[in-house]
């Protein structure tokens, strides 16, 4: 399962609310983590990452994106920090096997749904840019929301690669992109001289004929009452944070200006901090990858019988999730990856004929999509159970109280049957390819793939089971029971 990260950036660092509405918004996607919400009164801006499966992605970003459109309004908004939109930026960035240009295929994706779903003005940026002049963030969002506002749909130059060729009236435009890990870097000195700060950043920066693959602005901090260089390190392997801080001292000691402290942004990528370590200790002949313990750490955990370990010790704890739902959703998936297993080692045999062959990849294509988004079962499984716990948590003075818990229950009842239905359509699609057809000597994985999707099946409706009982609709329970029962009956290997 490929995943991939987002960092969107919205235009609200206050308002805790606010906030935490577009955050959930984004949660509410089944199968997106939140890794790290960071918010800054003085920008006015709040940083959010999460990671999510590649097919998830879009529609979390769009949430994202719908939701910062719907609270903030721009006219209202005021920060240090340069912005044109609510949502102001929303990248996707690579990790683990997922690749760039999978990045600017969802960017493009989101930026078209933002354009036509939202009449929201989007520019690509970066490697999802379209024209070489709109690579540079800082290009794109050139004269921030009041400024694009005089000229879109005035100068040609302005002209989004997707919606309406007129500003949002309160969300702006979106700047949509996709790019590689950076460092968000700020630099606090123990100055109130503006005018110092501006010239400094200019002279800093990549546009201003400094360091490479550098964007760098001055801010004044209300809060702290000093100036800020706010840096943005887009290629750390070129320029390292030892690099821009050794520059700016350059400039500020011969001033008798310091440095108070420093701060980083969102979430930082090890490498950057151990490169400034090895920099400033000035270490020779040192290996990242040997020498880094958690490297070596990450490197043994990431094999495949220490993550079967994981789950299995997961399950066996006293918590009371994961539990059997999420159990069938696992299960369910590794029913489907055998049967993937053994579809896609028959097509890779010689003998195979080129018109099954291609049989067989439609097929593996339906059973790994469907595959995908089985295994976000596993978590929304647990989310459903901290549902019902919440509603039983409500005082009990509370005349919602009930029909809270009612709604918990009916909620925590379909996340299993959506398991077990997704474990049967599976099932149903694999029985279609013949077993002649399939590698004989993987006939017995194919045929443990359909047992374990029959099990995932009654595994997830013994959930639907124990929520149902305290059902108090008898219409709603009737429902559900009968289409348990008719899933049993479809799913049945003779």
């Amino acid at each position: 399962m490929k995943f991939v990260e987002c960092v969107p950036n919205f235009s609200e660092g206050k308002d805790k609310n606010k906030i935490n509405d577009i955050v959930n918004a984004a949660k509410s996607v089944s199968g997106v983590s939140i890794l790290d919400v960071e918010s800054d009164s003085d920008h006015n801006r709040t940083v959010l990452t999460f990671i999510a499966p590649l097919d998830k992605a879009v529609e979390a970003m769009f949430r994202v994106a719908k939701r910062s459109a719907e609270l903030i309004d721009l006219n209202y908004h005021k920060g240090e920090h340069p912005r044109m939109g609510a949502l102001d930026v929303a990248p996707f960035i690579p990790i683990m096997d997922t690749s760039i240009d999978e990045c600017v295929a969802l960017a493009k994706e989101l930026g078209r749904r933002i354009g036509e779903e939202l009449s929201i003005p989007v520019y690509l940026y970066d490697q999802a840019a379209q024209r070489e002049d709109r690579k540079d963030l800082a290009k794109v969002r050139k004269g921030q929301f009041e400024g694009l506002k005089d000229e879109i749909g005035k100068n040609p130059d302005r002209v989004p690669d997707f919606g309406p060729n007129k500003i949002h009236p309160t969300a702006g435009a979106v700047a949509v992109g996709a790019r590689f890990q950076i460092v968000n870097f700020n630099v606090n000195l123990d100055t109130t001289d503006m005018d110092f700060a501006k010239a400094l950043a200019k002279k800093i920066r990549t546009s201003g004929g400094g360091l490479p693959a550098l964007r760098a602005k001055e801010i004044f901090l209300e809060s702290k009452n000093q100036v800020q260089i706010s840096t943005v390190l887009t290629n750390y392997g070129v320029t390292s944070i030892k690099k821009v801080i050794d520059e700016i001292k350059k400039e500020i000691e011969p001033k008798g200006i310091k440095i108070t402290d420093t701060e980083l942004i969102g979430l930082t990528a090890q490498k950057p901090l151990v490169d400034y370590s090895i920099e400033s200790l000035n270490v020779s002949n040192f290996s990242y990858e040997n020498q880094v313990l958690e490297n070596k750490i990450a490197k043994l955990l990431s094999g495949w019988e220490m993550g079967a370990n994981f789950v299995v010790d997961a399950l066996s704890n006293t918590n009371p999730t994961p539990g059997g739902g999420s159990a069938a959703a696992i299960c369910g998936s590794m029913g489907a990856a055998l049967i993937e297993m053994a579809l896609g080692i028959t097509v890779k045999a010689k003998k195979t004929p080129e018109d099954l062959k291609n049989k067989l990849n439609g097929y593996l294509l339906k059973i790994r999509n469907m595959r995908n988004e089985l295994q976000s079962q596993t978590a929304e499984d647990a989310a459903s159970f901290d549902t019902v716990m919440a509603a039983f948590k409500l005082p009990k003075e509370d005349p919602n109280r009930k029909s809270e818990i009612q709604k918990a229950l009916v909620y925590a009842a379909n996340i299993p049957l959506k398991t077990a239905k997704i474990c049967a359509e599976i099932s149903s699609v694999a029985r279609e390819v013949l077993e002649g057809e399939v590698k004989q000597d993987v006939i017995s994985d194919y045929r443990s793939g359909l047992y374990m999707l029959e099990c995932g099946v009654k595994c997830a409706l013994e959930n639907v089971y124990i929520n149902a009982k305290s059902i108090e609709d008898e219409t709603v329970k009737k429902n559900l029971l009968s289409e348990a029962e008719n899933l049993v009956k479809a799913v049945s290997l003779k």
